[in-house]
């Protein structure tokens, strides 16, 4: 059996935004200070959280403002956007608590940019703030050019023994199609260091989210089950 059911291939998943995002989109216009109104959208969202959980689906969080905030204020230090996210953190684990980490699934990314990046944050200045959310499984970008060389950091970095990974393997940031077998590469370099078990195949951010779908050409989005599909004419 699957050692974490919640986190199976084959789960039922529901994807919820995170706290910190709704902050940065909806002005607080009533809190006295940011940390009580980040509190009140953690509080909000938990209702959220828990009813997707109680409702028998896996809880995934989206927050893409884990890695891109550093873009987003470019007079931020390192250490800065590191201070600030660990709040977000703790608003985050606030939000999901008494939920099992097993019924939750974290994703961070660089949002549905294609630009050319030469900024992010990378993942090494954020890794431990990831590994304190409680959920059982972390997706996050891995395929794209800017990060595919990131998987070498899971060979310092300890993973606790009751998560998973779910790194991008499959990149929306590109315009030519991965081949399957790079694709297998990039799974079996992540299972050689934390193991085949602990590994799902993820993408690197949606396809076709925030107006965005236009950015990825469409044979790229189209069901795999067909024969048009890119990705199965090779296979």
């Amino acid at each position: 059996m699957w050692p974490w059911a919640s986190c199976s291939p084959t789960s039922k998943i529901l994807t919820a935004i995170s706290p910190s995002n709704l902050e940065l989109y909806y002005e607080n216009q009533y809190y006295p200070s940011a940390e009580e109104y980040l509190t009140a959208l953690a509080d909000a969202m938990r209702v959220e959280y828990k009813t997707i959980t109680d409702a028998g689906f896996v809880l995934q969080i989206d927050d893409p403002r884990m890695a891109n905030h550093y873009n987003r204020t470019p007079d931020a230090s390192i250490e800065d956007c590191h201070k600030f996210m660990a709040l977000r953190v703790e608003a985050v684990n606030y939000a999901l608590r008494r939920i099992r980490p097993d019924r939750v699934r974290f994703h961070t990314c660089y949002s549905v940019n294609i630009a050319p990046r030469v900024f992010d944050f990378e993942l090494k200045h954020f890794v431990d703030l990831l590994l304190k959310i409680n959920a059982g499984a972390y997706l996050f970008e891995g395929a794209n050019p800017r990060h595919e060389h990131e998987w070498e950091l899971w060979q310092e970095v300890k993973l606790p023994d009751d998560k998973i990974l779910i790194p991008g393997v499959v990149s929306h940031c590109i315009h030519l199609v991965e081949h399957p077998e790079l694709v297998a590469q990039r799974l079996v370099r992540f299972a050689k260091v934390v193991g085949r078990e602990r590994v799902i195949a993820g993408t690197d951010c949606g396809f076709g989210t925030s107006g965005a779908g236009d950015e990825v050409h469409p044979d790229a989005r189209h069901d795999p089950r067909s024969a048009r599909h890119p990705l199965v004419q090779h296979q």
